[in-house]
């Protein structure tokens, strides 16, 4: 018997366990309500909302208010200073440092023990029991998962908590014994500079016996080149013939999969889509032919949802997990184990089965472009905008933004198509200002521009006059409350505009 036929059976109590997904969901997810509201009875949160006297999920929805991070960030100030019992009732000590809000460059979001340990790396390792049950004849643990984290090392606040990327927390905290089978060295994991660091992972990885992958597939893929462009292989297959699995997150895949295919051109090479974040870890894909992804409703983690069309109202209409329904696009909204009460998270997601409780992340509640996990949202294009005009003296009509994928020798990066209403002297100059810009007001952006590695600096293409105009009037929807989508996620919209720009 193999290895991992031998150990594929540690998994089988907690597979057990996800089995109870397809009939128990409500109870199931009653039962973690109930478990956060008793753990937290008596933090300061729990005596402002009265926990102790919740009796239901509508009490519940009733008495506590939605919230975004601008509500929970005075919270997040005092545990940075050591503060304890606020939110949650075992001190917090760790930081995931996410992507920014509105008034905030980048946002902290509180990583309890208790969402260590029984959240994100239970969620890992839900990951590998369901691919193992999927894939019989694997030979996962005959090898070593290579992972791909973030750039941020963990950072001081003050003497009793710390910040960096989730990755970075993660690794800083794992088991001892997880490092006899994952790399890179820990030293490596958490380097700061990503091209040092690449570097580093692809000499260190080169002769390992790697069976599985697991990171964001845009930074993989300059890890996957650069390991070809050292060892002169023509595909990774040829430099780890054993690899089998790429559990993969964070951006939309679809861009990304014929390069894997090419790259990895393997009929044994699997891809699982999981959804995770710093705020928990979400869902994993349990089914290699459907692309629905389970939803995990035993980590710590509670779940409600707002319709679409609700997004955005004073007052919407919210609902738990058991009211949700086949094909509608919902907000997400949750509760965990670290003491986010009734947080939105900004994803929206479409229920592809209610039994079990399976998802796709649809997109964000905002425009946004997220291609190479950059995460840039309106406000920071418009403030990059602002500031780029007035240095510059441009003035500006209308503007629309999307990505380049890494494809036909293109770096990927931004291209944005402005037009001018007073058209900069050097539309060159006006476009190193708004990256330069951007970097400043997003520190994911910066992140993944750092040295051109992963993302180019954005390009700049000059509408004629009256684009927008003439793309809105031929989508019947010129004039009234009509708007130029500013940001989008794919070229849909970008390729129109550039063939309508050459008429």
């Amino acid at each position: 018997m193999s290895v991992t036929k031998l150990l594929s059976h540690l998994f089988d109590s907690r597979l057990k366990q996800i089995a109870r997904f397809n009939t128990e969901a409500e109870a199931i997810q009653q039962g973690v309500l109930a478990d956060l509201l008793e753990r937290a009875r008596n933090t300061a949160y729990g005596k402002q909302y009265d926990f102790a006297s919740i009796r239901s999920y509508q009490e519940f929805a009733c008495r506590l208010p939605l919230i975004t991070y601008e509500e929970l960030k005075p919270y997040v100030e005092r545990m940075k200073q050591g503060e304890s019992n606020l939110i949650w009732p075992s001190q917090i000590k760790w930081f995931a440092k996410s992507s920014g809000t509105t008034n905030d460059k980048s946002k902290f979001i509180p990583v309890s023990k208790e969402a260590l340990h029984k959240c994100h790396y239970q969620g890992g390792q839900d990951c590998v029991a369901l691919y193992l049950q999927m894939n019989p004849q694997s030979r996962f643990f005959s090898g070593k998962g290579l992972i791909l984290g973030g750039s941020h090392s963990v950072n001081l606040f003050s003497k009793n908590s710390y910040y960096g990327d989730l990755s970075a927390i993660l690794i800083e905290n794992v088991h001892p014994l997880v490092n006899y089978i994952r790399v890179p060295k820990k030293e490596i994991a958490l380097m700061e500079h990503w091209d040092v660091k690449l570097e580093a992972m692809a000499d260190s990885t080169i002769h390992e016996n790697i069976t599985n992958l697991s990171g964001v597939p845009s930074w993989f893929l300059v890890l996957i080149k650069r390991i070809l462009e050292k060892t002169g292989k023509q595909n990774l297959t040829e430099v780890w013939p054993n690899l089998e699995v790429f559990f993969h997150g964070g951006i939309s895949f679809t861009p990304y999969r014929e390069q894997y295919k090419e790259l990895i051109p393997s009929d044994k090479m699997h891809y699982v889509e999981t959804y995770n974040a710093s705020e928990g870890f979400f869902a994993v894909q349990n089914d290699l032919n459907d692309a629905g992804m389970l939803l995990m409703i035993d980590l710590g983690i509670f779940f409600e949802f707002i319709p679409l069309e609700e997004v955005g109202k004073e007052n919407p209409r919210v609902i738990p997990l058991w009211e949700t329904e086949v094909g509608k696009n919902y907000a997400v909204v949750i509760t965990t184990n670290s003491g986010l009460w009734r947080y939105q998270i900004g994803d929206t997601v479409k229920f592809t089965s209610v039994s079990p409780y399976k998802i796709q992340v649809s997109g964000r509640t905002k425009h946004f472009i997220n291609a190479f996990g950059e995460e840039l949202m309106v406000d920071n294009a418009d403030k990059g905008l602002a500031v780029a005009c007035a240095r510059t003296g441009a003035e500006i009509v209308d503007y629309s933004a999307a990505p380049v994928f890494m494809e036909g020798g293109k770096k990927a990066h931004h291209q944005w198509m402005i037009e001018f209403a007073k058209a900069p002297a050097s539309v060159e100059a006006f476009a190193d200002t708004l990256d330069a810009a951007l970097q400043e007001l997003n520190s994911d952006y910066e992140a993944k521009r750092y040295g051109s590695i992963a993302l180019d600096r954005l390009s700049i293409e000059t509408a004629r006059p009256h684009l927008f105009q003439d793309w809105l009037r031929e989508k019947g929807k010129l004039g009234g409350q009509h708007k130029i989508p500013r940001l989008s996620n794919n070229r849909d919209i970008m390729d129109e505009l550039i063939k309508m720009n050459k008429i």
